[in-house]
Formats: structure tokens, C-alpha cells, sequence
């Protein structure tokens, strides 16, 4: 049991990355993009691309995410302002973020072909055994990573002044335009480093499976599910929240049910959370994480 609960969470981290790639996005534009799976894709195909002709990893993972940092910008510039400037509260930006994904994925075959290749490891032949389960190097370092970008963003968000400019954007974009804050600058910002958290995500889980222009749609669709389990449409950080419940249940029922139960086992528990907590678990409408009010006396 300690097994799959450590691979769960050790994947869920991953999951929970992808889940506040779109939270954060969302966050400032209340649009979610449904290429963000794309962003991870374009990250673990130029690493694997720049590594396999000989350049060192580090610096073709840096490559990578600057790549999926652009295409990121890109989808907000082509495919969400137009949108946003045309008419707020259109949902046009669901038929145009996902042209732009099919776009970047068929360009993506086009340039790469459709077949799959292999992603360089990034650590290697080393494990924790930690009460006779065993952790390996790479799932250790999703989960570090994960948290230390999930605690980076809301230190980011909470204190600093870009940070409450996104939450004034978040809360009112008129508003905080009339008061001097550049919500396209913001959005953009945004973008940029939901593609990042994306990208980061690909890094993570690239050695666990094979470099390939369709990879963004299985895990885009888990990064969306553990947003939605999580309560990311109000707190970026509670789609962390998610991912890790996520994959602890997706591990429980491979080792629980068969091999193939994390293909479907994830949707049925989005259905009962969402009938429980329709907003997600971790959302601030949930009762059990509501923030509590300072109790006002009357003298």
C-alpha cells in the first residue's frame, strides 16, 4: 500500500503541475487553455531533440521551456485576447485554444513525425527505500519540484506587488485597468508562466515514457481533471491539492483493480467530487476550507 500511495503522490505532483499551468492561466483571464497539454508536449520534444544531437540535457531543457514559454505567449496573443477584446464573456476562446492545440500538435508530427522517441534521463540508478517501499531519484525530485513551484507561486501571488496586481486583475480586469494596472501585461505574464509550469512538468515525467507529439493530450486531460477536483478555478495552488489525490486514487487502482484502471478510474472521481463539491474539494465554497472572518463585536 505504502508503495502506490508514494508512486501516487510522486505522479500526482506531476499531474498537480499541469493542473496549476491551467489554474494560473485561468486565474487572470477566467479562460482555460486547452493547449496547455501542448506547452508540455513542446518542452519534451525539443529536450529530447537537442539531447539525442548532443547538447547537454540541462541546457536543451532550458531550451525546451523557453520554447513552450513563446508558444505559450502565442496562444494568448492568437488565440484568448481576440476573444477577451471581442466580447468577455463569449465562450469562443473553448473553439479557439483548442484549434491552436490541434495546430501545435499537428505542426509538432509535422516537424518531429508521429512516431515516438526516447527522452534522456535526468537522474538515474538511484533509490530511497523508505519503510519497504522504494522511491526513486526522479519520482523524489517531481515531488520536491512540485512543491517548491507550488510554494514559489503563492509567495509570488500573496506578497508581492505583481502578484496582487494579478489577484486585482483576477477579481475585477476593468478595474484594475482604471486604476493603472496593464491586465494584457499581466495576461501575458501569466501565460508565460503557466507554459513554464507545463514545460516543468514534461521534464518530470519525459523519462518515465517516450517523447511524442500526441503527449500533451493524455496529460493535459489529467492536468485539467486535477484542476477541477482541486477547486484550481478559485486557488491555482488547490489544482496541486488535486493532482496529488489524483494520483494516489490512479495508482490505488492499478494496484487495486488491473493495470489499465488509472485510463478511467480518474473521470469517476472527478464525477463524485464534483457531485460533493461542485467547485472542487480544496475550493474556498467548501466549507472545510473556507477562510474564516475575523469575528466583528459589537461595543
Amino acid at each position: 500500500m505504502l508503495q502506490f500511495v508514494l508512486s501516487g503522490v510522486a505522479i500526482g505532483s506531476i499531474y498537480g503541475l499541469i493542473g496549476m499551468a491551467l489554474a494560473i492561466s485561468f486565474y487572470v483571464t477566467r479562460i482555460i487553455n486547452f493547449a496547455q497539454g501542448q506547452l508540455m508536449m513542446v518542452t519534451v520534444m525539443v529536450t529530447a531533440e537537442l539531447a539525442s544531437s548532443g547538447y547537454p540535457v540541462w541546457l536543451a531543457a532550458l531550451a525546451g521551456l523557453a520554447c513552450s514559454c513563446i508558444v505559450g505567449i502565442l496562444s494568448y496573443v492568437i488565440a484568448v485576447r481576440p476573444i477577451l477584446l471581442s466580447n468577455r464573456f463569449s465562450f469562443g476562446w473553448l473553439v479557439s485554444t483548442l484549434g491552436f492545440a490541434v495546430i501545435v500538435e499537428n505542426a509538432a508530427a509535422y516537424i518531429w513525425g508521429p512516431t515516438s522517441q526516447a527522452f534522456p534521463p535526468i537522474l538515474n540508478g538511484i533509490s530511497l527505500p523508505i519503510g519497504g517501499a522504494v522511491l526513486t531519484a526522479q519520482q523524489l525530485l517531481a515531488i520536491v519540484t512540485a512543491a517548491v513551484l507550488a510554494a514559489g507561486f503563492e509567495i509570488v501571488r500573496r506578497y508581492t506587488l505583481f502578484g496582487k496586481l494579478g489577484m486585482a486583475t483576477a477579481a475585477d480586469p476593468e478595474m484594475a485597468s482604471a486604476i493603472g494596472a496593464n491586465t494584457a501585461i499581466v495576461a501575458i505574464v501569466a501565460f508565460a508562466v503557466s507554459a513554464v509550469y507545463a514545460g516543468i512538468a514534461g521534464l518530470l515525467i519525459g523519462p518515465s515514457t517516450f517523447a511524442n507529439p500526441y503527449l500533451g493530450d493524455t496529460f493535459g486531460t489529467y492536468g485539467f481533471i486535477a484542476m477541477m477536483i482541486g477547486g484550481g478555478t478559485e486557488r491555482p495552488i488547490a489544482a496541486m491539492f488535486g493532482g496529488l489525490l489524483l494520483g494516489v486514487c490512479a495508482e490505488g487502482a492499478n494496484a487495486l483493480i488491473n493495470s489499465q484502471a488509472s485510463d478511467w478510474f480518474p473521470f469517476i472521481v472527478l464525477v463524485l467530487i464534483l457531485i460533493v463539491s461542485p467547485k472542487g474539494l480544496f475550493s474556498t465554497s467548501n466549507p472545510l476550507f473556507r477562510p474564516r472572518r475575523a469575528a466583528v463585536t459589537r461595543g
